[in-house]
């Protein structure tokens, strides 16, 4: 394995211990532990400082346009391959909530990758818009959220506005 692979392998593994750690914080804190939450939120912030770096190190932040390119090149390759394959094994497995699961993310990503564009596009324009995301399957939307989600039907309350 070269030091390359090494980098990639890290970055992934740091970054899968983040979005683990939120969820299990979220949990602590639903079960009323927030000591716990606390110190997950923790990890999980420095997991991300150690994903930040493996991904420095290894070259794979470029400028904004190349980043914008390849977060196209990778949405597109999940709506168009990745996921497909997913739900089809879900369906065939009976799997219903991972087929839910792969299904809400399958519709958003083909989201993510016209948003990637059209920001792609009006690069340097200084276009300023609001975006708010589901907080059931992601559904990530500008402007003000719907009144209803169109792709999990929860309501405008399901919305939170980035910053």
């Amino acid at each position: 394995m070269s030091t390359s692979e090494d980098l990639k392998e890290a970055f992934a593994g740091e970054s899968q211990a983040n979005r683990k750690y939120l969820a299990f914080a979220k949990k602590a804190d639903a079960e009323g532990y927030a000591q716990a939450a606390k110190l997950f939120r923790a990890a999980a912030d420095a997991e991300t400082v150690h994903a930040l770096a493996h991904l420095k190190a290894s070259g794979g932040i470029g400028s904004t346009a190349d980043n914008l390119e390849e977060a196209i090149g990778g949405e597109t390759f999940e709506y168009t391959k990745m996921y497909p394959g997913m739900i089809e094994r879900a369906t065939a497995e009976g799997n219903n909530a991972a087929r839910m699961s792969f299904e809400n993310a399958n519709a958003v990503e083909q989201i993510h990758a016209g948003l990637y564009r059209k920001a792609l596009d009006d690069l340097g324009n200084n276009t300023q818009v609001d975006y708010w995301v589901c907080q059931v399957c992601g559904n990530t939307v500008e402007g003000e959220p719907p009144d209803k989600c169109p792709i999990c039907g929860s309501p405008k309350t399901a919305f939170n506005k980035i910053d």
